[in-house]
C-alpha cells in the first residue's frame, strides 16, 4: 500500500515503496516557484518522460537504495544524503548558492522523489524504477550501493531515456564496458581506488609482500581484485591466495582458514557493506590478523564503526569521501556541519555520493536551461571545461566514459588511543586527484556510450 504521506490520486507502488514529498516539512502544498532558468519545453521533441515529467509546478526523481540486506546501512545513508540535498535546494538559500543554484528548486520546479527498497536485487530495483518512471514520469532516477544493481539501472536508463545519476558503485564495468550514455558516475572506479592506494601500501608495508584475497563473487568484487592486484604488481606484491565469496554469506571460516594456511603477508579484504564487517571480524578470530596486515581497497560507510577500531586501526584504504574533508573543501564543511544537525552522526561516504550527485544534477539543469534530458547529457559531457565547485572542489566529469574526475582520499585507520572522538576513526594521508588516478582514455576498459535518441 502507499505511505500515508501520498498525495491524492498519485499511484500505489508497493509495499517497498516510501513517499518523500520533498516540499517544506508540513505544508503539503505544491508552490509554483520563480526562476531566471524558464524550462523550454516547447523547443524540444518528446522524449523519455521529457516533457510530461516537468509539466507542472514539480519534477520527480525515483530512487532505489538498498534498505534491507547485506549493505543495508549504506542503502540507509545514501537514503538520508538525497534528502538532505533535495530539501536544500527546494528551500534555496545560502548553501544551494554556494554551489551555484539560483533561487528555490530547480528551472522553476519543486523537486518530488520516492524511495523504494531495492533490496540488493538488481531486478527489483529495475522493477521499482520503471514504475516511478512509468507512473510518476521521473525526470532523473537513482539509487544503489551494489554495481550489478548500477549496471541494471543504467541500462534501464539508457532504453526509457532517462537520466540515471547513478549512486553507490566501485566496478570498472559502470563506466567501462557497461557504460551508458544515460548513466554517470561519480564514485572512484575500482581502477582510480587501486590507483590511488597502491603507492601508499607499498611504501608503508614494503615491496615485494604476498597478497592473501578475499573477494566477493560478482562484478565489483572481480573489478576490485583485478584493478588492486594490478596496482602493486609494479611493486612487487604476488598473489598467495585468492578466495572467492557469495554476497550475504554468514561463514567466512573456510576461505579464512584458506588465507591463514596461505604464506600471506597482507590480507586484502574486497567483501563490502555487511560482508566486510563479518568477514572482518572472523578474520581477527581466526588470526589472520595476527599474521597479516589488512588493507581494504573500498571501505563501506559504517565498516569502522560495526568493526571497531581494535580491528580497524592501522587498516589502509580508500572512501568515496571522509568527513574530515570539512577542513579541506568549504562544500564539505557545509554538508557535513548540515548533515550532523538533521541526523546526530556525521555523513559516511554514501551520503556524500547522494548528496553531490543531486547537486550536480540540479547544477547542469541550470547551466542546460532545460530538462531534456541530451541536452542534460551534453552539458555534464563538457564539463572539463567549466568544472563544478562541489564538496570535494572543482569536479567534471569525462564525456567518453561519465567517469567523474575527481580526488581519491586514501585513509589510513585509527586505533583505539588515536581517537579524538566517537566519529574519529580515520586519518586522510593522501588526496590523489583524479586526473592522476584515473584510467587513460586511450584504455576505456570497453565503453562504448550508446546513443543520445
Amino acid at each position: 500500500m502507499t505511505h500515508p504521506g501520498t498525495h491524492p490520486g498519485e499511484s500505489k507502488l508497493g509495499r517497498r515503496s516510501i513517499l518523500a514529498a520533498g516540499l517544506a516539512a508540513g505544508s503539503g502544498l505544491t508552490l509554483p516557484l520563480l526562476s531566471p532558468f524558464p524550462a523550454r519545453a516547447a523547443d524540444y521533441p518528446a522524449l523519455g518522460t521529457y516533457p510530461a515529467g516537468v509539466s507542472g509546478d514539480t519534477c520527480f526523481i525515483g530512487l532505489t537504495p538498498p534498505l534491507t540486506g547485506a549493505y543495508s546501512a549504506d542503502g540507509k545513508d545514501l537514503s538520508l544524503g538525497y534528502q538532505l540535498a533535495i530539501a536544500q535546494i527546494n528551500e534555496g538559500g545560502d548553501i544551494p548558492a554556494k554551489w551555484g543554484l539560483k533561487g528555490k528548486g530547480v528551472l522553476g520546479k519543486t523537486i518530488r522523489y520516492k524511495i523504494a527498497d531495492g533490496e540488493l536485487k538488481p531486478n527489483v530495483a529495475v522493477q521499482e524504477q520503471t514504475q516511478f518512471i512509468e507512473q510518476n514520469k521521473a525526470i532523473m532516477i537513482s539509487g544503489c550501493t551494489d554495481s550489478a544493481t548500477a549496471i541494471a539501472l543504467e541500462e534501464l536508463a539508457q532504453r526509457m531515456k532517462v537520466v540515471n545519476m547513478v549512486g553507490a558503485s566501485g566496478s570498472n564495468d559502470t563506466t567501462g564496458k557497461d557504460c551508458q550514455r544515460y548513466g554517470f558516475r561519480s564514485q572512484p572506479s575500482a581502477y582510480m581506488a587501486s590507483t590511488a592506494l597502491g603507492p601508499v601500501v607499498a611504501k608503508a608495508f614494503g615491496k615485494n609482500r604476498k597478497v592473501a584475497y578475499l573477494v566477493p563473487d560478482y562484478t565489483y568484487g572481480f573489478s576490485v581484485f583485478d584493478s588492486f592486484a594490478a596496482a602493486t604488481k609494479k611493486f612487487g606484491w604476488t598473489i598467495a591466495s585468492k578466495q572467492v565469496v557469495p554476497v550475504g554469506a554468514a561463514d567466512y571460516s573456510s576461505a579464512l582458514i584458506n588465507i591463514a594456511n596461505s604464506d600471506a603477508e597482507i590480507f586484502c579484504n574486497v567483501c563490502f557493506g555487511n560482508d566486510s564487517v563479518a568477514s572482518s571480524k572472523q578474520a581477527d578470530q581466526f588470526g589472520v590478523l595476527k599474521k597479516m596486515k589488512m588493507v581494504v581497497p573500498n571501505i563501506s560507510s559504517f565498516q569502522a564503526q560495526e568493526t571497531g577500531a581494535a580491528i580497524m586501526g592501522g587498516v589502509y584504504g580508500t572512501f568515496d569521501f571522509w568527513w574530515t574533508l570539512e577542513d579541506t573543501y568549504p562544500l564539505a564543511k557545509d554538508f557535513v556541519e548540515s548533515f550532523y544537525a538533521v541526523n546526530k552522526y556525521r555523513p559516511s561516504w554514501c551520503a556524500h555520493i547522494a548528496y553531490m550527485q543531486t547537486y550536480i544534477w540540479a547544477l547542469a539543469l541550470e547551466r542546460a536551461g532545460t530538462f531534456y534530458p541530451v541536452e542534460v547529457i551534453k552539458t555534464l559531457e563538457a564539463s572539463q571545461s567549466q568544472p563544478f565547485d562541489s564538496s570535494l572542489g572543482k569536479i567534471w566529469y569525462r564525456a567518453e566514459d561519465h567517469q567523474l574526475v575527481r580526488p581519491v582520499p586514501v585513509v589510513l585507520g585509527k586505533t583505539p588511543d588515536q581517537m579524538k572522538s566517537k566519529d574519529d576513526f580515520f586519518t586522510v594521508v593522501a588526496l590523489v586527484p583524479g586526473e592522476q588516478a584515473i584510467n587513460p582514455v586511450s584504455d576505456l576498459m570497453g565503453c562504448k556510450l550508446g546513443s543520445y535518441t
